[in-house]
């Protein structure tokens, strides 16, 4: 089975200072048809204007992922963490028993792109945390890199859940490949440029899940960024 999720059929919520796009239902935008993808529940693509942001607001139960695509992303929480997300950065906040934060563009000049992105956690009730990591561009080049693992391993950021979050940049012509073992499932994002999966042309922010082992060849058409999430098939 694949699922192909065109970049302009996601959900949207434009409020000025916010220009968000939703590849699962979020807030005011429900369809019932994208509610997740195994244990991932939220992938936003959120632009924010200089100077702007989420002010304080809880969460729970929730391991939340940012991604930074361009600019600079301020984090504060309840917890004492306070740092600055560039491209390049994976954070990842178990929100656990119950956790504040905020998170607001770091420049006063330039724009912020981000995916900020939810997983649900194995079990309810862990204890609040956050951890933050850099993967620069040249190791990501013409390879896929763990990013995210449920035991962080290889220099990745822990995340409580059974998924294993890849990430790579390609330059034109350049093809990776993973092997998608039985009772796993993908979710491939394409975060900017146009590539081929397996002969579908995915262009920026296209989403593509599919359940089917095997191997998943992925060549790029132009410069691309994408992330690959490897989950349990539920």
């Amino acid at each position: 089975m694949q699922i192909h999720r065109p970049s302009d059929a996601r959900g949207r919520a434009d409020f000025g200072w916010l220009d968000s796009r939703h590849s699962f239902s979020f807030g005011q935008y429900y369809d019932e048809d994208h509610m997740g993808f195994g244990a991932l529940r939220v992938i936003n693509e959120d632009k924010v204007a200089p100077g702007a942001g989420f002010g304080t607001h809880p969460h729970r139960d929730m391991e939340i992922l940012s991604y930074v695509v361009e600019g600079a992303l301020e984090h504060k929480d309840s917890i004492g963490t306070g740092s600055v997300i560039r491209p390049g950065d994976l954070q990842r906040m178990s929100a656990g028993t119950g956790i504040r934060h905020s998170e607001y563009n770091h420049s006063k000049d330039a724009p912020v792109h981000f995916l900020q992105i939810w997983i649900l956690p194995e079990r309810g009730g862990l204890e609040p945390g956050y951890e933050q990591k850099t993967f620069p561009p040249e190791d990501r080049d013409g390879r896929l890199v763990l990013l995210g693992s449920r035991d962080g391993g290889d220099g990745s950021v822990t995340i409580h859940q059974d998924v294993a979050l890849y990430g790579t940049l390609l330059k034109p012509q350049a093809s990776v490949s993973h092997a998608l073992a039985e009772g796993r499932k993908a979710w491939i994002q394409l975060v900017r440029g146009t590539v081929s999966v397996n002969g579908r042309t995915l262009k920026a922010g296209d989403g593509l899940g599919l359940d089917t082992a095997g191997a998943l060849s992925i060549t790029a058409q132009e410069d691309a960024e994408l992330l690959l999430f490897d989950l349990a098939a539920q």
